[in-house]
């Protein structure tokens, strides 16, 4: 078994909480889906929003989904100039038995463009 480090991304339609809550945990489900995790694979997750999403913190998501044993936590990204706006990112360490190149990384909506390369 190894840890694993899993990034994804979404778009956020706009800055309201049930939108905020709602792009999360679509976010989270599909990196589960796409890696085949259950939440006891999951060691941590850390959150990051844009500066333009304020209306809620994205970890409550993963809270809502089960993950009240998996530390979380949430911080905003830096507000670089021109920047995809709307944006919450995640990093997920896991315990997995897939290779590195076996990773899938999920970037959902608007933030494909993020990352053209590995977007589904």
């Amino acid at each position: 078994m190894a840890v694993r480090a899993v990034r994804g991304a979404v778009q956020v339609d706009a800055d309201e909480r049930e939108l905020v809550l709602k792009a999360t945990a679509e976010l989270v489900n599909a990196l589960f889906e796409a890696n085949g995790f259950s939440a006891e694979d999951v060691i941590s997750i850390i959150f990051t929003a844009t500066p333009d999403l304020t209306s809620e913190f994205p970890a409550l998501a993963a809270r809502e989904l089960g993950l009240v044993d998996t530390p979380l936590l949430c911080a905003a990204e830096i507000p670089v100039p021109g920047a995809l706006p709307r944006v919450v990112r995640i990093l997920a360490h896991v315990e997995t038995l897939r290779s590195k190149q076996e990773i899938q990384h999920v970037y959902l909506g608007g933030a494909a463009a993020l990352r053209r390369d590995i977007a589904q």
